[in-house]
């Protein structure tokens, strides 16, 4: 199988990757892989708890093991957690099992529909010290070129419907396929 077995999406918290995700799995009639719950599942515990035990750097190994196991399996559609572009590791191996599109918004608004997601607080710990606009603003500020080096394809999702988000990947998924 080529470079497209699998459709990865990555990007921030609150861009949309797991509604995206849904859809384009029905779509395409693929399996729909969300990264983080597979973490979850693996652990037996939340994100947040796994943050709690054994810090960010334990997070940041179990996200790249799962990444290995969801890579080996059939053709899906990814979900990838935010900060999974973090390892340069996990950046090659994402390249080399599939095309990566990068769900982008600003600051402003991925603060504004996480507000709307009550299971963002309960299952993700903060990162920073700082208020949550100004942790998202550094943080996307730091991911910036990581989403871009890992990624194929960047889309803005700042105003659109899940719906209208999908089909532009969709274009874009076909039209790598014929190439």
């Amino acid at each position: 199988m080529g470079r497209a077995r699998h459709l990865f999406l990555t990007g921030f918290r609150g861009t949309g990757k797991s509604a995206v995700g849904l859809m384009l799995g029905k779509l395409l009639d693929r399996p729909n892989i969300d990264l983080d719950q597979v973490i979850e599942a693996s652990a037996g515990v939340s994100i947040r708890e796994i943050f709690q035990q054994g810090g960010e750097s334990r997070f940041r190994d179990l996200e790249s093991e799962a990444l290995d196991r969801v890579i080996d399996q059939e053709p899906a559609v990814i979900s990838l957690g935010g900060g999974a572009i973090l390892r340069e590791s996990n950046r090659r191996r994402i390249k080399a099992s599939g095309i990566c599109f990068w769900l982008d918004a600003d600051a402003q608004t991925i603060a504004g529909r996480l507000l709307q997601d009550p299971s963002t607080a309960q299952r993700r710990p903060p990162l920073t010290e700082l208020s949550e606009l100004e942790e998202i603003k550094q943080l996307l500020e730091k991911r910036y070129p990581l989403y871009q080096a890992a990624a194929d394809h960047r889309i803005d999702t700042v105003g659109r419907e899940v719906s209208e988000v999908a089909a532009s990947i969709l274009e874009l998924w076909n039209a790598s396929l014929e190439q």
